[in-house]
């Protein structure tokens, strides 16, 4: 079997992974133990991010021509991909949380929404709250002004009822 034949569904696996993706960020992931590779693993799952370690040449040809070309020059060393379809500050905010804590996971760059950031901007987009808790705070922003005034209301007829 030619090795184009082995490393082709490989390639067509990553493509897989980043079509319709929300993002993804690479990490280099040299001195993990185990243990710590498991628990990063289980955060990224529990975040619906898929996190997969491939050849960097693999990457390279699965990213030709789509909007993570530019994650190319990031390909040096040991490197997995963690890519997110569902929330696109999820890969960055686990990630980055992670690495405060196991100094050997180092962020090396990503792409969010089309848009290439470099370990920096990972790190600042890392504190982007999810999306969920974004609209509960939208939400809960819009509901403060509306219950404040039906308290006022009720304490106002409240008020008229002693009166009277």
């Amino acid at each position: 079997m030619a090795k184009v034949e082995i490393k082709q569904p490989i390639v067509e696996e990553i493509s897989e992974l980043l079509k319709d993706s929300k993002s993804a960020v690479l990490v280099d992931y040299r001195g993990l133990t185990v243990e710590e590779d498991t628990n990063l693993r289980r955060q990224l799952r529990a975040e619906n991010v898929t996190y997969k370690v491939y050849k960097n040449t693999m990457i390279n040809f699965a990213i030709k021509g789509t909007e993570y070309e530019e994650l190319s020059k990031y390909l040096e060393g040991p490197t997995a991909i963690a890519i997110s379809k569902d929330d696109a500050t999820a890969p960055a905010r686990v990630l980055y949380e992670f690495a405060k804590n196991a100094e050997a996971l180092e962020l090396k760059a990503g792409v969010v929404e089309g848009t290439l950031y470099d370990q920096d901007g990972i790190k600042t987009i890392a504190s982007i709250p999810s999306r969920d808790v974004l609209i509960s705070k939208l939400l809960g922003s819009l509901q403060s002004p509306i219950a404040n005034m039906a308290r006022v209301l009720k304490q106002i007829a409240e008020k008229n009822d002693e009166v009277a």
